[in-house]
């Protein structure tokens, strides 16, 4: 295995395996596009400008125009970038582009066209039917035929670390009562992975499961913050709107080639799926997911669990013939594992308050509070027992205004 000559690179979460992409900048500074090594960033647009890196996308403070270049640039620039780092007598042409994480302040990698929420998770998908629609089958009839999604609002999708705010809406009255408006209480996120769609589609004709890698970028560590009380009153008949309010993403986007060590079989799907949903190649991921609640490790989702994958998401998004576009995200929805340790809601986790949880304070929670700090990361494997970090997204919760 080729090892980087980045100090301690090889030891980190960000190996030469994995190198993410991300937009960052310093104090006082434009954004830009950089990779993640080690503990440092590795600045492209200084890169580009020297000539030691080709191509002109980089000087952006999005990863839009790059996204939209294609499966040929991504692997021309991929294998220029491993070369660059894996060989000592490149380090004078890459050490003046070298900038510590700790000096970086990183943004939104990528603007966000559509905002896709998935129920990928047949463990999430089940246990939210046995809460709230005992004693009939858990799953809906056609849950198992395809995958169920929502559009979200684009302009919800926010960097790591943004502050949440608590949503206010319309609640349910008492009883029957009318209903109020105030802030929510049952407030919740839940623990998923993005693909982030690159090359746009042509309509009418939607692309297959088998052009997911044409199109498609990477994937993104994503958190959606969701106020059940203000979903449960609106729901009806259309389904949530304003109680899906925010997602928080990770600063750093990872290329599917970097993912194919991570590649394993997903789950049996009883029924067969219609033909525009099978695929050739396995695309179940093997990614653990990990989900704190003020500094406690509360979750440890596996991705692997999945029932429905990113090709099947990716070919049912355009199937009707509606475009994919440069920057659209499709979110898994929650990732939850059969075990209650994997869980990846708290709605879940408390079973809808039933087993409350308790934090490092000796207080219980059910759900979220104000002041409380909810981290989510995420990691896939990568060669020879590597772990390739996705970054983190975390959000702390902030009172109503």
């Amino acid at each position: 295995m080729t090892t980087c000559w980045v100090h301690a690179a090889d030891n980190s979460g960000f190996p030469l395996q994995n190198l993410p992409y991300g937009i960052f900048s310093r104090r006082g500074e434009f954004p830009r596009v950089g990779v993640a090594i080690g503990d440092q960033v590795l600045d492209l647009g200084v890169l580009a400008a020297r000539g030691v890196l080709p191509g002109r996308w980089f000087a952006s403070g999005t990863l839009n125009a790059f996204l939209s270049a294609g499966p040929r640039v991504w692997h021309e620039v991929r294998e220029r970038l491993l070369g660059l780092l894996g060989d000592a007598s490149q380090r004078p042409a890459v050490l003046p582009a070298l900038v510590p994480m700790t000096e970086a302040l990183m943004h939104l990698p990528f603007g966000v066209a559509d905002l896709v929420r998935f129920q990928a998770s047949i463990e999430h998908a089940t246990n939210v039917g046995r809460m709230f629609r005992p004693p009939s089958d858990p799953l809906p009839r056609n849950w198992p035929q395809m995958p169920v999604g929502q559009y979200g609002r684009a302009s919800s999708v926010v960097v790591s670390g943004t502050p949440i705010v608590r949503p206010s809406g319309q609640l349910r009255g008492l009883e029957g009562a009318d209903p109020v408006f105030g802030p929510s209480a049952r407030l919740d996120l839940s623990a998923e992975i993005g693909y982030v769609v690159g090359v746009p589609s042509a309509p009418p004709y939607g692309p297959g499961t088998d052009d997911f890698e044409d199109h498609v970028f990477g994937v993104v560590l994503a958190c959606t913050w969701r106020a059940h009380d203000i979903a449960a009153w609106e729901s009806t008949p259309l389904g949530p709107f304003l109680g899906q309010f925010a997602t928080s993403v990770s600063p750093w986007v990872l290329p599917l080639a970097a993912l194919e060590p991570a590649r394993v079989e997903p789950p049996v799907q009883d029924p067969p799926p219609l033909p525009y949903l099978k695929t050739t190649r396995p695309w179940g991921l093997n990614i653990t997911l990990r989900m704190e609640l003020n500094g406690r490790v509360v979750s440890r989702p596996p991705f692997s669990t999945q029932y429905w994958t990113g090709p099947q998401l990716f070919a049912h998004s355009s199937v009707s013939g509606a475009p994919l576009r440069t920057g659209d995200l499709l979110t898994s929805g929650p990732v939850s594992g059969p075990a209650r340790s994997q869980f990846g809601t708290f709605l879940e986790l408390t079973w809808n308050g039933r087993d409350p949880l308790g934090v490092p304070d000796g207080t219980e929670r059910v759900f979220l509070r104000d002041g409380d700090v909810v981290r989510v990361t995420a990691s896939a494997s990568g060669p020879e027992g590597v772990r390739l970090s996705l970054g983190e997204a975390v959000g702390v919760v902030h009172p109503a205004v």
